[in-house]
């Protein structure tokens, strides 16, 4: 991965006198999985609602394959915490939204829609609406909708934050494959410095309110990872420098 896929350039948020995001800045390899890690309210969902177009910058911009995006929705894929399925559509439904909005939802589009729901662990549910559905099966299906949006960056904040241990780390590894078959660039918010080292190319962690980034570590473990990966002395030790950083930070 050589080329720039998004650049955060010099984003500072303000909502009113309040400064919620200092002066950021960011390049993100076409392809490249970041993490972002940090406390709350430190300004990690600002940024991401920046990148998607949701909240304009009080200054700086984003720019996409050198792009201005800023201000401008619709160029990524979003999965917010909360699922917000469509509660009269089935899962097959709610995974061809996207589609659905601009009327273009074709038969194809609904196979394929099964094809992940399969894939996923849910092809027994493809037919049933939310409301049969736990609560980790909700933000699976979420999660299936984000990339049947085909979009080249993918923003998922805290996606696996409701899933019990066990079915989170499937959901991980699951994750990394579908990146790594397709290709698209992930930022991805999450409270697990487990899950952020896991799943990343670079960890980027960030200071408490206003936020900026404070660090940024690459992750040269190899892949594909498994289960045995996080058993390894350079994952406990890349482990150990993220949280060092962010506990000193936060105390201080």
């Amino acid at each position: 991965m050589t080329d720039t896929k998004l650049t955060i350039d010099g984003v500072e948020v303000r909502f009113g006198e309040a400064l919620a995001l200092a002066e950021t800045g960011l390049e993100v390899k076409n392809g490249e999985f970041i993490t972002f890690v940090g406390p709350s309210g430190c300004g990690k969902t600002t940024l991401m609602n920046v990148v998607a177009g949701l909240q304009r910058p009080t200054s700086g911009r984003v720019l996409m394959d050198g792009q201005d995006i800023s201000g401008r929705p619709g160029h990524v894929g979003y999965m917010f915490q909360k699922d917000l399925l469509v509660p009269w559509r089935t899962v097959t439904g709610n995974i061809v939204l996207g589609a659905a909005l601009t009327g273009r939802a074709t038969n194809a589009d609904r196979a394929d829609a099964r094809e992940l729901a399969r894939r996923y662990g849910l092809g027994d549910f493809v037919d049933h609406y939310p409301h049969a559905l736990s609560g980790g099966m909700r933000q699976r299906v979420a999660l299936m909708r984000t990339l049947a949006f085909h979009k080249d960056v993918l923003l998922l904040d805290e996606p696996f934050g409701a899933l019990d241990a066990q079915t989170r780390l499937e959901m991980q590894q699951w994750l990394l494959q579908v990146w790594a078959d397709s290709g698209r660039t992930v930022l991805f918010i999450t409270h697990d410095v487990d899950e952020a080292v896991f799943l990343a190319d670079r960890v980027v962690v960030m200071s408490p309110r206003p936020g900026r980034i404070q660090a940024i570590h690459d992750v040269g473990l190899p892949r594909p990872r498994t289960v045995d990966t996080l058993l390894t002395p350079d994952f406990m030790e890349l482990k150990s420098q993220v949280l060092a950083g962010l506990y000193h930070h936060m105390e201080g």
